[in-house]
């Protein structure tokens, strides 16, 4: 029984195959994989572009309802359902984000599954996997002395240093890097100036890898990177410092995606991971249109909740990549439900369906939220051992009153079997229905009501509110030639609103915006609201205390 083994110990007993023979399942040939021992490879770029002209396979999208400290399981359900097309007989496959060692090591955990469903190797893609991260950091980072030893010499750009937007980044939760003065010493070490660290996964590089289509653009992107601007106020781009080509040199091999395998030998390709709370969320463009290309049947999934991972996916991801989902997949459990309903965690254990009841009301706004965008939903309930028969029919009537179907998935314990049900009534759905996405704001809208009908629409707000600075940045951008981009807001993925202890589907509050920036080689542009921050910090007691390596030199303590 998987209640009484951990992830780790699950996933070291996997009969994995070789990383060749899952290739195979997708017609990948041997020569077209860079290979990192037996049971990992990235996919040349030669069969990448040979890959364009395939037909798309349906693309299913699983998100979840408002996080909670108990639980949802986004990604056990995404390689669940994965598992389950493939016990059906699909072809299928599965698109995931790659974990950052800043939350493994902290509060948040691995982002490799659980259970019976995980993608594997844990402890390789929870650490260094094939160290896209490292290549990630180190192209932002150079960039970042690039920029410091221009000003050093002869400032041909007339970069104003106290408006340098581009800080440095670690793949790491440390609160104590998040403001530093850097260039202290003398004349021989730079400018004195104010800075700090970003985590990785809130690199632009970052979001730039991820919504790239090709090494080509990718360049392009980077380049127009702005990261300062000059005493007239005019931005600075990364072209202009020549720098786009190295960059992209050190990101070569990264991007060409990660092909891994589930506990069940169904092929999954890893690649890329921006912070869904400050980032938009979403593994590549480069490994999702070629998951299109190699399956009938592709699932992927955007992070934390619906309001963040799946309105980013639709309004920047699919948006960008001109992709169109065919499904989603909202998944709850019913202790997290119990907790929107107002149940303490240590209470979550005994039988509740009033509290079921009312925390039903994040999961119906969720539902509505993603019915704006024009695409079918189904809900799945991830099940948990101290579930009632009582309690997954209360959801499931509650779903039936709108008009939804609800699943009940075994798949933390019984792998892609447990997961069949959903999985068939998955496949059905895209096979005998038509979605009509839509993304949920046109591109002339203006940058102010772009972020107002998000926080309307999605959150339940009546309003966003903004200092006469935050303002005045929204038109300068727009003066500047970036009002047609798309929103990506950065905020708490706990609540609807900005407050993370405010739970269930509030109304009535308002939205404050603390800062906006522009993120130009992606393409978009963030609305920092509340107290969201770019440098998390570790929790009292971090998840390193518990990891180790045993006398076997087997890593354990990871889950």
């Amino acid at each position: 029984m998987s209640s009484f083994l951990s992830d780790l110990e699950i996933a070291n007993q996997a009969n994995k195959k070789h990383i060749n023979d899952i290739a195979k399942q997708i017609d990948v040939p041997q020569e077209a994989l860079i290979v990192y021992g037996n049971d990992k490879a990235k996919i040349n770029y030669d069969f990448l572009d040979k890959c364009k002209d395939k037909k798309n396979g349906k693309l299913i999208l699983v998100t979840a309802i408002s996080p909670t400290p108990a639980g949802e399981g986004k990604t056990t359900t995404s390689v669940g359902l994965v598992d389950g097309l493939c016990h059906n007989g699909k072809k299928a496959m599965i698109c995931l984000r790659e974990p950052s060692l800043g939350p493994c090591f902290g509060m948040k955990g691995g982002a490799a599954g659980g259970g019976y469903a995980q993608v594997v190797p844990m402890t390789d893609i929870n650490l260094h996997f094939t160290g896209d991260f490292h290549a990630i950091g180190a192209a932002h980072n150079l960039l970042s002395a690039l920029i410091d030893n221009h000003i050093h010499w002869e400032n041909d750009l007339n970069i104003d240093p106290r408006r340098i937007t581009w800080k440095r980044v670690v793949d790491m939760n440390d609160r104590s890097l998040r403001d530093i003065t850097c260039g202290l010493g003398g004349t021989g070490n730079g400018i004195p100036r104010q800075s700090g660290f970003d985590i990785t996964v809130a690199s632009e590089i970052m979001a730039v890898f991820c919504l790239a289509t090709d090494l080509e653009d990718l360049e392009k992107r980077i380049g127009n990177i702005v990261f300062a601007y000059t005493r007239n106020l005019e931005p600075v781009r990364v072209h202009q410092l020549n720098a786009q080509g190295a960059l992209t040199a050190l990101l070569r091999d990264a991007f060409q995606p990660n092909l891994v395998q589930t506990l069940e030998n169904n092929p999954a390709l890893m690649h890329g991971g921006p912070f869904a709370n400050i980032a938009h969320g979403c593994n590549s463009v480069m490994a999702t249109k070629t998951a299109l290309k190699l399956a009938d049947y592709v699932v992927t999934e955007a992070g934390f909740g619906a309001d963040l991972g799946a309105e980013k996916f639709f309004d920047i991801k699919c948006r960008k990549a001109g992709l169109s989902p065919d499904a989603v997949v909202l998944v709850a459990t019913t202790k997290a439900l119990k907790m929107h309903g107002g149940v303490k965690k240590e209470d979550l254990k005994d039988e509740n369906i009033d509290a079921v009841t009312e925390g039903c009301k994040n999961l119906a706004k969720h539902i509505s939220n993603i019915e704006q965008f024009g695409v079918p939903v189904t809900v799945a309930i991830n099940e948990f051992y101290t579930d009632t028969k009582d309690e997954h029919q209360a959801i499931i009537d509650f779903c039936k009153n709108l008009n939804v179907v609800c699943k009940i998935s075994s798949h933390w314990e019984n792998g892609g079997a447990g997961a069949s049900d959903l999985a068939a009534h998955i496949s059905d759905l895209v096979d005998s229905t038509e979605s009509s996405f839509k993304t949920l704001y046109e591109d002339d809208m203006s940058l102010w009501e772009k972020t107002r009908h998000i926080a309307r629409t999605i959150y339940g707000a009546d309003d966003i509110i903004a200092d006469q600075r935050v303002r005045n940045k929204f038109a300068q951008l727009e003066k500047e030639g970036f009002g047609k981009y798309p929103i990506c807001m950065a905020k708490t993925q706990y609540s609807f609103s900005t407050d993370p202890l405010l739970m269930g589907a509030p109304t009535g509050h308002e939205v404050p915006i603390r800062e906006v920036r522009l993120c130009s080689g992606a393409e978009f542009i963030v609305v920092v609201c509340g107290a969201i921050m770019t440098m998390p910090g570790l929790p009292r007691k971090p998840a390193s205390e518990a990891i180790g390596v045993d006398k076997d030199k087997n890593i354990e303590g990871l889950f």
